[in-house]
């Protein structure tokens, strides 16, 4: 059974964070955030812009993403959006029209391995 996440957070259209940013739960970006985030669930919506070094479980991007992604187990990339520079995951996915500029790793890791 999935983890509920209780934990919300939201950079509306009208703000713009530059630093670092450790989250929990769901974070929805629609304004613009610069620097680095450390998180669960990051949604970059369609009107948002990602400028940074991400490591999450999850990111969905609607609207613009450049940067890294690391240590991530799912990358899903929306029609809308687009992502630049590299990406290091378990999963990507990309819907019919989403734009990947990017370096793609995707690796299983290995839970086995000792």
């Amino acid at each position: 059974m999935a983890k509920e996440l209780t934990d919300f957070s939201l950079i509306d259209k009208s703000l713009t964070i530059d630093g670092t940013i450790h989250c929990k739960g769901k974070l929805i970006v629609n304004g613009t955030l610069k620097g680095k985030i450390i998180g669960e669930n990051i949604v970059i919506a369609e009107k948002g812009a990602v400028y940074a070094d991400v490591t999450a479980s999850t990111i969905s991007i609607a609207g613009k993403f450049e940067g890294s992604i690391h240590d991530t187990q799912e990358v899903i990339i929306l029609s809308t959006g687009i992502c630049s520079g590299s990406i290091q995951c378990d999963t990507l996915l990309l819907d019919p029209g989403g734009i990947v500029m990017a370096d793609v790793e995707c690796l299983k890791k290995d839970n086995n391995k000792q």
